[in-house]
């Protein structure tokens, strides 16, 4: 397996992008407590033996109450803005309201080997739990984007050990972004895109809330590409193949908060990835998967087996929701302008298609002075 050491790349706001709203300490979906992401990374520039193309694929994992020995039901709600794309555990999300363990967002061909591997994991993690005579079942979350543009995609090389390696490795702090786990291989706006994330703090009730979101973005055509408003897609086109590719990619958006929200109420706020990613400018094409989960740390009660019968949990007024959405939608936007910002060039050597360039930012920002914008 080959591990890949990812150093923290600037940021959006590192060269002045502006963006609207009070951010966490970190700007990342971890400044909710608790929460902790980690990678694996595949990044090779030559083939594999018999294959044409190079690996550049991975896994991240997102673990909600990572230090809890004991799985610990999550109110969750789900979105599927347009719905070319998978993810494991939404039906359940839908009726039950709720999920088990970690969410881990792969490429399409990798679902399979890690929710598998996620199952593995679990069942070591909390082997206490599984190995009663309760008769459980495992259903991790598992979402995906596509990356064959720049991966081998159908060598499906995620493997149980690459999830497991995400999950292992998952810690709270800084979080890497652009070409990294899931990432790695992803295109945005013809863009190299891949991991980003971002925060926002709300004050409810007299006390300060996170709200988190991170993206494998992996979606949008470069003539629709808006930032801070301004729309700076047709002013970077060029003749490149990336720069006219149509939409042929997906965008995952987590969108986690401390917030006690019910799972009818996390739905609602799972809808909201769609304005955050609209901001960008992406219509949601016909070929892409754009599929969106929230999900919330508070009201953390026992197993369902071994809960009460009857059950209380804390609630927002739905009448006080609407700095969270405001909050959500702004995290989700700058979540993927800091994945391009992030992400790095790929491609150009013999056995690849073509290079997908990562974004200039020199011009970008002679662009937005130019509208007024820095």
């Amino acid at each position: 397996m080959t591990k890949v050491s990812i150093p923290l790349a600037k940021r959006a706001r590192d060269y002045d992008v502006p963006f609207s709203g009070n951010t966490g300490p970190l700007n990342a979906i971890t400044d909710v407590e608790g929460i902790h992401v980690g990678f694996s990374t595949i990044r090779e520039e030559t083939p594999r033996p018999g294959r044409k193309r190079p690996v550049r694929t991975g896994v991240t994992a997102i673990v909600p109450h990572a230090q809890s020995d004991v799985p610990v039901p999550v109110f969750a709600g789900v979105h599927r803005f347009n719905g070319n794309g998978e993810m494991t555990g939404s039906h359940w999300i839908e009726d039950g309201g709720y999920f088990l363990g970690p969410v881990l967002i792969t490429n399409t061909h990798g679902v399979g080997m890690a929710h598998h591997g996620a199952v593995e994991w679990m069942l070591q993690r909390y082997a206490s739990t599984y190995d009663s005579d309760d008769f459980l079942w495992i259903m991790p979350v598992v979402a995906e984007t596509y990356d064959g543009v720049l991966n081998d995609i159908n060598g499906q090389h995620v493997t149980v050990q690459h999830a497991h390696e995400a999950l292992n490795s998952a810690a709270s702090g800084p979080v890497a972004e652009g070409n990294v786990g899931g990432g790695t291989g992803m295109i945005t706006y013809g863009f190299k895109g891949g991991t980003g994330t971002a925060s926002r703090v709300v004050e409810i009730n007299g006390k300060r809330h996170v709200i988190g979101a991170l993206v494998q973005a992996n979606h949008g055509q470069r003539e629709w590409l808006t930032i801070s408003g301004v729309p700076v897609g047709p002013e970077m086109m060029d003749k490149s193949p990336a720069s006219q590719m149509q939409e042929r990619g997906s965008i995952i958006v987590v969108i986690a908060t401390d917030l006690p929200l019910a799972p009818h109420q996390l739905t609602r706020l799972a809808r909201r990835g769609a304005i955050g990613i609209g901001r960008n400018g992406t219509v949601g094409g016909n070929n892409s998967g754009d599929i969106f989960l929230a999900f919330s740390t508070a009201n953390a009660l026992p197993m369902r087996h071994k809960a009460a019968q009857v059950l209380s949990i804390d609630m927002v007024n739905d009448d006080i929701l609407d700095p969270v959405y405001q909050a959500a939608i702004e995290s989700v936007e700058e979540a993927v302008i800091n994945a391009m910002f992030a992400a790095e060039t790929t491609g150009g050597t013999p056995y690849d298609r073509f290079t997908v360039e990562a974004i200039d930012k020199e011009r970008l920002m002679a662009i937005l002075k130019r509208y007024g914008r820095v």
